[in-house]
């Protein structure tokens, strides 16, 4: 018998930002509202295992798919950072990750996602001079979707 997903519906309301920390990381909670959502099919226009999402997963050392079943068990966010620690390829001091989710914060458009930053930019705010990094940008993005102003 499987435990039932508690997921978030992705077309009613976004994954949380990638600055929310989950044991520190940066990422990783939108990866696994994204993965759930997936696996209950209510994940809209969101999708698993994305380019943001694969930072994550290599920093950590762990495979997407691995982590889906992880998730298909019903495992809550602490059960699943318990699963991380114990089969992560890559594990990192405190001060690495703290250092590696500030920067991910941080990080900016570069070389060919410059052209496809842009382009969502014009989308979501396209008066929004501001927005210069890839965390800011979602963030807009996900309150555009959903009924707010840029």
């Amino acid at each position: 018998m499987s435990t039932p997903i508690a997921a978030p519906d992705l077309t009613k309301q976004p994954p949380r930002s990638t600055r929310v920390r989950l044991g520190n990381y940066a990422l990783l909670p939108r990866a696994l509202d994204k993965g759930r959502a997936m696996l209950t099919g209510k994940n809209g226009e969101y999708h698993y295992a994305c380019p943001v999402d694969q930072r994550a997963f290599d920093f950590l050392g762990i495979d997407a798919e691995a982590l889906k079943a992880q998730l298909a068990e019903g495992k809550g966010d602490g059960e699943i950072l318990e699963w991380i620690k114990t089969n992560q390829k890559n594990p990192h001091s405190d001060e690495e990750i703290a250092a590696w989710s500030a920067a991910m914060d941080v990080r900016g458009p570069e070389g060919d996602s410059v052209a496809f930053f842009n382009e969502l930019l014009q989308g979501a705010g396209p008066n929004r001079t501001d927005i210069k990094t890839w965390s800011a940008l979602l963030d807009l993005d996900d309150y555009v979707s959903f009924g707010g102003k840029a």
